[in-house]
């Protein structure tokens, strides 16, 4: 009950005391990044998904052990319950009411001006060239474990090189880590996901190869405190483009091209179209193969998933729910002006 109360405590200070959740995200959670999350970035794999199947292993094994006592399950359900929620609470709950990353960068006012048809048919455009420039040379690496190293290192130096530009974001970072059993992602059809438990950034191994970059920068951006989906996005393609890596540069202009793409299509599809034809060969066959990937977990499964994260970031204030991904073109076309 303590657990539970002072959750509820912290949730709501959170959203009523002005300041509180930006001060608590920049020192105290700061400081359990940097003391737990070193600490679980010491194990090769990820503790996160070894704790899910030891935990369910612990539930089954106390539902045969104590069924005839029904009143020491509750007892051992509302403790549980209670602990993951407390260490959810102060491990990411909070941050979901610091101050957004577009206000500590001085986007803030430059989105509220809005941008014309025309200013987002040149960002595609622009979009569009870039990704033609940075064709990686691989296109279809083996998925061996030095792979996903090389990525997560990578990741780590293209979002640490952000620090220049913005010093909110610099600094050190964990390594992050893909799921064994990625499946359990690519059902749901998530690419990744930030583990508040552990705070680990964990990531789908199955998903087409161009998108693993932007996914790893999109989760350690969540391990900095900025929690807002639309706005892990941005980050994720700034240190894409950024990187002097060319797959990653490749992974950031592809992701925002899909976003600023789709926007254009329902604004202007000719000049869609046209920009469409431009890209390169290679290109297409990616967004060809992701978009087959993704087909194939097409489901209930899915649907329920989507409602699920739908639901919950609506309880966190993002007022759009998953629609809330959409103002990454508007932090696009900002940060292009």
């Amino acid at each position: 009950m303590l657990l539970l109360a002072v959750s509820l405590l912290l949730t709501w200070c959170a959203r009523n005391v002005s300041g509180f959740a930006q001060q608590y995200s920049v020192t105290v959670y700061s400081f359990l990044k940097n003391t737990v999350g070193r600490a679980c970035g010491l194990f090769p794999f990820s503790l996160s998904e070894a704790g899910l199947y030891l935990l369910s292993a612990a539930c089954v094994y106390q539902l045969i052990h104590s069924f005839r006592q029904p009143l020491f399950l509750l007892k051992k359900a509302f403790f549980l319950s209670s602990l993951l929620f407390f260490i959810y609470t102060i491990n990411c709950g909070i941050n979901y009411y610091r101050t957004p990353f577009s206000v500590e960068a001085g986007f803030s006012e430059k989105l509220a001006e809005g941008s014309s048809q025309r200013e987002l048919y040149e960002l595609c455009e622009f979009l569009v060239q870039k990704v033609n420039e940075n064709i990686p040379q691989e296109t279809d690496p083996d998925r061996s474990l030095s792979y996903f190293q090389s990525m997560g290192q990578l990741g780590r130096e293209a979002m640490s090189g952000l620090g220049n530009e913005f010093p909110q974001l610099g600094g050190w970072y964990p390594f992050p880590k893909p799921l064994i059993n990625s499946r359990l992602l690519s059902v749901q059809q998530l690419t990744g996901i930030y583990s508040p438990f552990t705070i680990e950034a964990n990531y789908n191994r199955e998903i087409p190869f161009y998108n693993i970059p932007h996914t790893i920068c999109h989760e350690l951006s969540h391990l900095k405190g900025y929690m807002r989906e639309d706005e892990a996005n941005f980050i994720g393609y700034l240190a894409c483009i950024g990187s002097e890596d060319t797959a990653f540069r490749y992974s950031g202009y592809l992701t925002g091209w899909v976003y600023a793409g789709n926007a254009l299509a329902q604004a202007d599809f000719d000049g869609y179209r046209r920009l469409y034809g431009q890209l390169d060969p290679q290109a297409v066959q990616d967004l060809g193969e992701n978009n087959a990937f993704w087909d194939r977990f097409k489901g209930k499964v899915a649907e329920a998933s989507a409602k699920m994260n739908d639901t919950y970031l609506k309880a966190h204030s993002q007022t759009d729910g998953i629609k809330s991904y959409g103002r990454m073109v508007d932090l696009m076309l900002t940060y292009y002006r």
